[in-house]
C-alpha cells in the first residue's frame, strides 16, 4: 500500500473515565503511523454510557483540541467510535431459509437475506438489534463453514450472534459526536475494538477471552477456532475499585486513585504487612496510615469479582480452562495493576498475560500509546483500515479488465458492451452494500449509528 494513498483514520473513545482522540495512517509495511493524538478527562460519562450530553461534547471538543495540537495539518471530519456500557447484550440464535433453484450455487445475496432474517429476532421493548454476526454456516449436512458463498444446497444456514443495545444510549452517542462537529463513520463494540489492537489469528485459533478493563465497564470478547463466541460487558471497572477503596478506607476519590495506582496490588499475600502510606491531614487534622494490606485486600475483593463474571461468561458458553488455550489477554487501564496476571490465573484457571498493541504501530509512535488503555482507540483505527481495504478489494475484483475473445461478432461485442454500461451502476451500488465474511471485522456494516438516528437529532444540533 502506497503511504501517500491510504486515508487517515481516526479512532475516537469515548470512556468513562478518559476521552482519546487517535488520527493514523498506514505505511508501506502495514504498521500505522500515528499522526495525531490527543485525550481529555471525561465527564457526563458514567459506566461507559453518556449520560450527559454537554459535558461530554466539552471533553470530545478538548480531545480534538489536543490532538489538532500534536499535528496542526490534522482535518478531521469522520470518526470511528467505540460503543459499550452495561446496557450492551447479547444472544445466540440459528436461522436457515430453504433456497428456491437449489441447482445453483449460493450467491451472496442469499446470505445477505439470511442475517437480514435474524433483525427479526424478538429482543425487550427499548433495546435495539445493533449487529448480527454470522458466526459458522451450514449447507444441507455439511457444517462449520466460514462463507458458504458458491457452495450448492437445498437449505443454507448459520448460528448467529447478536448484539443490542439500549436505544437512547445509542442515540447519545450519536448526538454528542455530531454536536461535537464530527461524523460517527462506525460504531464498534468496544471489546471486538480492543481485541483487534492486540489479538492475533494464532489466538483466534488457539482460543482466547480477551477482557478489557475500563474505567466504568470491563468488557469481554471470546474467540475460539477462528470465530467470536461471545460478548459480554461487566458492569464494574477501574472506578469501582476506586470508590471502594474510598469508602474502605475514608480517604478522598483523588488519594484513592492515586494509591490504587502507586501502592495498589491485585494480589493480597503479595502485599507488604508492614509497609503503610502517609496520607496527609484535612484542614489541620493529623495525617492518616493506610497500610498497604489493606489496600491490596480490598482491590482483590472487586477484581476477583470481575473475574468471576468472566469465568461464569466462559461457562455459559462452554467453553473453559481446557478449550481455550490461549488464555485471557488482560487490556484496558485497569489491566496494569501490579499482580493481576497472578490473581486473574489463579481465579479463571487460565494462563494470563497483558495485551498491548505495539505490534500494530510503527517504529516511531510515542511510548504513551504502548499502554494497554489506548487498545480500543487503536483497535478502532483498525477497524477503519479494514473497511477501506475490504471496499478496494471489492472494487478491484468487480472491475478487472475483460479480456473479449475474436471469434465473437461485433454486434456481440457492441451489445455486450452497452449492457455493461447500463449494468455498471447497478453492480457498483451492489458492490458497496455487499460486505464480505472473512473476518470478524468485516461483519461490522457501514453506518449502523445511522439506525438510531431519528428526525429530531436534526433539530437539536
Amino acid at each position: 500500500m502506497n503511504p501517500n494513498e491510504a486515508p487517515i483514520i481516526v479512532g475516537l473513545d469515548i470512556g468513562t473515565t478518559k476521552i482519546a482522540a487517535i488520527a493514523g495512517r498506514k505505511n508501506e509495511y502495514g504498521k500505522l503511523e500515528i499522526l495525531g493524538f490527543g485525550r481529555a478527562n471525561s465527564s457526563g460519562v458514567q459506566h461507559g454510557q453518556v449520560l450527559n450530553i454537554d459535558q461530554t461534547i466539552k471533553a470530545i471538543q478538548q480531545a480534538l483540541l489536543n490532538c489538532y495540537e500534536s499535528n496542526p495539518d490534522l482535518e478531521i471530519n469522520e470518526v470511528y467510535v467505540g460503543i459499550a456500557g452495561h446496557h450492551i447484550k447479547s444472544l445466540q440464535t440459528r436461522g436457515d431459509i430453504v433456497r428456491q433453484d437449489s441447482d445453483t450455487e449460493i450467491e451472496r445475496w442469499e446470505i445477505e437475506q439470511l442475517i437480514d432474517n435474524q433483525k427479526k429476532t424478538f429482543i425487550p421493548a427499548g433495546d435495539q438489534i445493533i449487529e448480527v454476526i454470522p458466526q459458522d454456516f451450514h449447507v444441507d449436512n455439511f457444517q462449520n463453514i466460514k462463507d458458504p458463498v458458491g457452495y450448492n444446497g437445498v437449505k443454507v444456514g448459520a448460528n448467529f450472534h447478536i448484539i443490542t443495545g439500549d436505544r437512547n444510549a445509542i442515540r447519545n452517542i450519536n448526538r454528542s459526536v455530531e454536536r461535537s462537529g464530527l461524523k460517527t463513520k462506525d460504531l464498534v463494540l468496544q471489546p471486538l475494538a480492543s481485541a483487534s489492537a492486540v489479538m492475533s489469528e494464532v489466538d483466534m485459533e488457539a482460543g482466547v477471552a480477551i477482557l478489557d478493563i475500563g474505567g466504568g465497564t470491563s468488557d469481554l470478547a471470546v474467540f475460539y477456532e477462528g470465530i467470536l463466541k461471545h460478548t459480554a460487558v461487566i458492569p464494574f471497572g477501574g472506578e469501582n475499585i476506586t470508590n471502594d477503596i474510598r469508602m474502605g478506607l475514608g480517604v478522598l476519590k483523588s488519594q484513592a486513585e492515586a494509591m490504587k495506582v502507586q501502592f495498589g496490588s491485585a494480589l493480597a499475600d503479595a502485599a507488604k504487612t508492614n509497609a503503610f502510606i502517609t496520607i496527609p491531614g484535612l484542614k489541620g487534622m493529623p495525617a492518616k496510615e493506610i497500610s498497604v494490606k489493606n489496600l491490596a485486600n480490598i482491590i482483590q475483593a472487586r477484581m476477583s469479582e470481575i473475574l468471576d463474571f468472566v469465568t461464569y461468561h466462559l461457562k455459559q458458553v462452554g467453553l473453559d480452562n481446557r478449550t481455550l488455550n490461549g488464555g485471557v489477554i488482560l487490556t484496558g487501564g485497569g489491566s496494569q495493576l501490579k499482580h493481576l496476571i497472578q490473581l486473574t490465573e489463579y481465579v479463571t484457571g487460565l494462563n494470563a498475560r497483558i495485551g498491548l498493541p505495539n505490534e500494530h504501530l510503527a517504529a516511531n509512535h510515542i511510548d504513551e500509546l504502548k499502554k494497554p488503555m489506548y487498545s480500543t482507540c487503536i483497535g478502532l483505527i483498525l477497524k477503519g483500515f479494514s473497511d477501506y481495504e475490504h471496499q478496494r478489494k471489492e472494487f478491484d475484483n468487480r472491475f478487472k479488465k475483460v479480456v473479449v475473445p475474436e471469434s465473437l461478432k461485433k454486434e456481440e461485442v457492441a451489445e455486450t458492451v452497452a449492457t455493461a454500461q447500463v449494468a455498471a451502476p447497478v453492480e457498483t451500488i451492489d458492490m458497496r452494500k455487499r460486505k464480505g465474511l472473512n473476518s470478524f471485522w468485516d461483519k461490522f456494516k457501514d453506518g449502523i449509528i445511522d439506525l438510531f438516528k431519528e428526525e429530531g437529532d436534526q433539530e437539536i444540533r
